[in-house]
């Protein structure tokens, strides 16, 4: 072995490295610093290399298995909670009675308060057909023609037949029993009283719910107007909105169909 490493002086310092393949040489990056300097073939020092940072990454502990893990004591300790010992108890460790869920829930929860006779009428809006549930106050023509101008002519157009969205005014009329393909109030709507529990709750688009009720009663007094439903001196109110016949309420009948398809 001296006869080789004596050898490898001769040949340019060689020797040295050989020496260095014992205790004391270059671990990690430095290693592969110090294998590019030596004469070996690039494949091999590719190889070298890739060994040298796996053998740098892997953990010096790998973990145990499962078997060991659950004998030994620190497992068993951790898989069992304890909760600290009080004072005086000569620290001892005590353990929970709380753990996991409770096996009966609660009567109750204890969170939130009572609905109010107030709390509840402002969510109590619904407006029947037959007009239980309009809200006093009153509208004209002349009125509504500024309040659609305003807040609805952006969707709707100017006369609320040009779009972009839903047609409310004129549209094609009712063949002997299908539907018109373009639907709008004064041909398919049945209630009159309707059309202020829905533009209440969802008009203008957006901003649902602005409109007093003033401004909600003018503008269906406009619609119904350029429908040609009521004449333009009309005055819409909680009284005259639901004596208010729509061309389409015949239209609607109750399903009674008991498994066919005729309808009475």
């Amino acid at each position: 072995m001296m006869g080789v490493s004596g050898g490898a002086r001769a040949g340019g310092g060689e020797g040295e490295g050989m020496a260095g393949w014992g205790g004391g040489r270059p671990r990690g990056r430095g290693m592969a610093r110090w294998v590019a300097g030596r004469a070996l073939p690039p494949v091999v020092f590719v190889m070298f290399v890739v060994l040298v940072l796996a053998a740098s990454c892997s953990p010096a502990d790998p973990l145990p298995d499962r078997e060991s893990a659950a004998a030994s004591p620190a497992a068993s300790a951790m898989s069992t909670p304890t909760m600290s010992a009080p004072a005086g108890s000569g620290g001892a460790s005590v353990e929970p009675t709380n753990v996991g869920p409770p096996s009966v829930g609660p009567g109750r929860f204890a969170f939130g308060t009572p609905a109010s006779p107030t709390r509840i009428a402002l969510w109590d809006i619904d407006v029947r057909p037959d007009g239980v549930g309009l809200p006093p106050g009153r509208g004209t023509v002349a009125e509504g023609a500024t309040v659609f101008t305003s807040r609805c002519v952006a969707c709707h157009g100017p006369t609320g037949s040009e779009g972009p969205f839903d047609m409310l005014v004129g549209g094609e009329p009712w063949g002997s029993r299908e539907a018109p393909r373009r639907k709008t109030i004064g041909n398919y709507w049945p209630y009159a009283t309707t059309l202020y529990d829905y533009i209440r709750r969802a008009m203008p688009q957006d901003a649902p719910g602005s409109l007093s009720a003033d401004e909600t009663y003018a503008v269906i007094a406009w619609l119904l107007a350029r429908n040609g439903i009521v004449h333009d001196d009309v005055v819409m109110d909680a009284a005259s909105l639901p004596a208010v016949v729509m061309p389409a309420h015949g239209r609607f009948v109750p399903d009674d169909r008991r498994g066919g398809a005729e309808v009475r």
